[in-house]
C-alpha cells in the first residue's frame, strides 16, 4: 500500500484512472503523489503573495501533498522511465506494471514496481517525475469463493 517510510505522510487510496507521479517526500522517502494533489498544494494568486508577506516557508505547501498508496496487483503504466533504467532492466521508457510489496518485514523499503519481464524495481530507485497511471487497481482474476445461504453446498466466484 504505502511504504513504511510514508507513515509519516498524510495518506489516501488511489483512484483507478488517476495520473500520479514518483514524488520525493518532505521524509526523505519516494512515493505516488498526484498531480491533482499537488497543484491544489502549491499556493497560487493571493495566496502566494499571503505566504510572501507572512514569510511562510513555502515547503511547507508540498508538506501538505499526500502518499497516494496503492494496492498490491494494482495495474499501472508508467511513462518516462530513464534510459540507464531501461537499460539496465531490460524495459522500453513506458511500461504496464503490477504493484508489488517485497517484503512484511518491518523497517524494510517493500514498494515496488513488477514488470512483466520479471524485474521488480523499488520505488526507491525510480527517479522523481515519472509518471504513474492506475489502470486498474484490482486485478479480474482476483476472485473469492464465498458459500451460498441456506447451507447449499454450491459455490459462487464474487469478485472483490
Amino acid at each position: 500500500m504505502c511504504d513504511y517510510s510514508l507513515h509519516g505522510v498524510k495518506s489516501r487510496l488511489a483512484v483507478e484512472g488517476e495520473h500520479l507521479f514518483i514524488h520525493k517526500f518532505h521524509t526523505g522517502s519516494r512515493g505516488l503523489a498526484s498531480v491533482v494533489d499537488m497543484a491544489a498544494a502549491k499556493p497560487c494568486g493571493i495566496k502566494r503573495l499571503w505566504s510572501f508577506l507572512m514569510r511562510e516557508d513555502p515547503r511547507a505547501a508540498a508538506q501538505n501533498v499526500p502518499a497516494v498508496c496503492v494496492p498490491p496487483g494494482a495495474r499501472l503504466q508508467l511513462s518516462g522511465i530513464p534510459a540507464p533504467m531501461q537499460q539496465r532492466y531490460g524495459v522500453e521508457s513506458r511500461e504496464e506494471v503490477t504493484f508489488a510489496q517485497l517484503t512484511a518485514e518491518p523497517f524494510r523499503y517493500r514498494d515496488a514496481m513488477r514488470f512483466d519481464n520479471g524485474a521488480e524495481i523499488l520505488i526507491q530507485k525510480f527517479s522523481e517525475g515519472i509518471r504513474v497511471e492506475v489502470l486498474q487497481l484490482a486485478l479480474n482474476e482476483e476472485a473469492a469463493l464465498v458459500a451460498v445461504p441456506a447451507g447449499r453446498e454450491e459455490w459462487i466466484v464474487a469478485n472483490v
